[in-house]
This record gives structure tokens, C-alpha cells and sequence, in this order.
């Protein structure tokens, strides 16, 4: 199965409102009113992009088919457009298809360090040792430092992808300071003078203030062995989550600043609309998707393909 219809697969649940939806709703031939656009509106939320992102996509359709006649295929295509332009927003984030590692930010002075962080489940330790593979096939060099300590199997996890791979773990026995483990990292990168960085933290629910401590204590660690580390802060957030990954980001984004998003498991049920959502009112832009369970399920984010597939039909 491709990339493109492993999209669609992921993205059935959010497809349904939008595709279906414009169909049924904005009738070929009538003259477009406020009540229907208001009445899309309210569905497009339903696919949790939010108020403030659906409101910026009905105006967009009530600036330009608003009191004209219907016609649906340009209706489609405005809202397509306009889902696209939020999700690559504002700023310098790039996605090249011909360079994976295009959307991250480099340290152009020696290593570059990326600290990745998420809650428990969303898919973190396989998203980092999908992140080191897609690396490693771009011929560079990555560390790892296994720095979710509180948690059962998770560095014996990260160990076991580190030597499948055949890269190196830094690593230290469970309930360790996850900020000493982070350091360690950082002596180890510098002293064998690898490209890439990967530091996983603790995955505790957002809310319990300890962690985000912990997580605040580990960018500070790191930016002192390390100029202007963390270069990249990747939030893993499970494309099923909904509303609760707004929450999220904003909750880690407070203490370690993302940079991006690594959207995990867009291979179910997926509620895809929640990271127009997160662009819209956040600024963070989604980097990669992860599209199933295989070490190479890790794809550069692709706006227009992520809109084709919201689109598309089921066939």
C-alpha cells in the first residue's frame, strides 16, 4: 500500500465530513446562503480543526462563492486550498520530497540535537526509532539517548531499535535523572562527533506539573553542553487523539518550545483535522507522519497530499 492511500486509510474518519459533506450540504445550482456555510462550519469542527481554523475556511468560501451559484467542484477546491495554506502557515519550516531531513533544524556548527516528547502511548520511543532510520538512510550518523527512565521497558525498548539499527544508546539504569541522561548524550555526541542527536524524555500525562519540570530542567541541561540545543523539539501526537492534542502541545510547548509535530499512527482511526487546529492556533507545523508500524512508516509531512487524501474518494 503507498503512502498516498495509507493517507486516505488514516484519514477515513476526517474524510467522511469534509468530502461527504460538501457534497450533501452545498447543493449544485442553488444560490449559497449564510445558514449553509453556517452549517458547514459547525461540521467542520466536528473534524477537530477547531473553531478558529473552520471559521478561517467558511470565510474563505463566503468571500469567494457566498451569494453565487453553486458549483461544487470550486467550492472543493477553495476549501482544499485554504486547509493546505493553514497547514503550511507562516515561517521557514521547508519540506523538500527530495530531502527528508528538510524540515528540521540543523546546528551548522557540529551536532544537532532533537528532543522528542509525548505522552505515554501516542507512539514516541517508535516514532524516535523511525526518526533515526529515515536519518541513517540519508547517510548520517545518530545517537540516541534513552532518557524516559520512569518507564517500564521504555530504555530496553529504545535499545532494542538502537541495535537493530546498528547506531549507538546512551543509556542508564530505570529511575535515573532523565537530564543526567540527556547529558550524558551530549558528552557522547561531541566526543564522537555524530550528526544527529536524539534525546527521548519522559512520557507522563501533560498535566502532572513534575514532568514538564523535568522536561523544562532537560532543555536547560542541554542547552549549557551545547549551544542553542535543542536545535528541533518534536511533540509526538497520536493522530487519534482529537481536541486533547491541542492540549497537549500547548502544555509541552510551554517547557521545551516545539518546534514541530511527528503525527503518529495515521493508519486507524485517525482525526486528522486536529493538526490544521494546532498549525492554526499554535504555529507548529507537523514534519513527519507516521503511517503504520514498520521501521520505514515514517514520511515527510506533504500538505498537498495530506489535502488530496482528505479529499479523495474511497475507491
Amino acid at each position: 500500500m503507498g503512502l498516498f492511500d495509507r493517507l486516505k486509510r488514516g484519514l477515513e474518519k476526517t474524510k467522511e465530513v469534509l468530502r461527504t459533506d460538501v457534497r450533501d450540504l452545498f447543493k449544485a445550482g442553488e444560490i449559497l446562503d449564510d445558514q449553509k456555510i453556517e452549517q458547514f462550519e459547525a461540521r467542520l469542527i466536528k473534524t477537530d480543526m477547531g473553531v478558529t481554523a473552520s471559521s478561517a475556511i467558511c470565510e474563505e468560501i463566503r468571500k469567494k462563492h457566498g451569494g453565487r451559484t453553486v458549483i461544487l467542484d470550486e467550492i472543493e477546491e477553495t476549501v482544499k486550498e485554504k486547509i493546505r495554506t493553514l497547514l503550511e502557515g507562516e515561517g521557514d519550516t521547508k519540506w523538500d520530497i527530495t530531502d527528508p531531513l528538510s524540515p528540521l533544524n540543523q546546528n551548522s556548527d557540529g551536532v544537532t540535537v532533537i528532543l522528542v516528547a509525548g505522552v505515554n502511548g501516542v507512539g514516541k520511543t517508535t516514532s524516535i526509532a523511525k526518526l533515526a532510520n529515515l536519518i541513517l538512510k540519508q547517510n548520517k550518523t545518530v545517537l540516541l539517548a534513552a532518557g524516559d527512565t520512569f518507564r517500564a521497558a521504555a530504555v530496553e525498548q529504545l535499545t532494542m531499535w538502537a541495535n537493530r539499527l546498528g547506531c549507538e544508546i546512551v543509556t542508564r539504569p530505570d529511575g535515573t535523572d532523565p537530564a543526567s541522561v540527556a547529558y550524558s548524550g551530549c558528552e557522547r555526541a561531541l566526543e564522537t562527533g555524530v550528526d544527529y542527536l536524539i534525546i527521548d524524555t519522559a512520557g507522563r500525562l501533560q498535566t502532572h506539573t513534575n514532568l514538564m519540570e523535568e522536561l523544562e530542567k532537560i532543555k536547560r541541561v542541554v542547552g549549557k553542553k551545547i549551544p542553542n540545543a535543542p536545535h528541533e523539539s518534536l511533540l509526538v501526537l497520536d493522530a487519534t487523539t482529537g481536541q486533547n492534542g491541542i492540549s497537549q502541545a500547548e502544555h509541552f510547548s510551554k517547557s521545551i518550545e516545539c518546534s514541530g509535530l511527528i503525527l503518529a499512527k495515521l493508519d486507524g482511526t485517525a482525526r486528522g483535522g486536529v493538526t490544521v487546529a494546532i498549525r492554526q492556533k499554535m504555529g507548529i507545523p507537523v514534519k513527519y507522519v507516521g503511517v503504520g508500524e514498520q521501521i520505514d512508516d515514517l514520511e515527510l509531512f506533504n500538505s498537498q497530499g495530506f489535502v488530496d487524501a482528505l479529499f479523495a474518494s474511497a475507491s
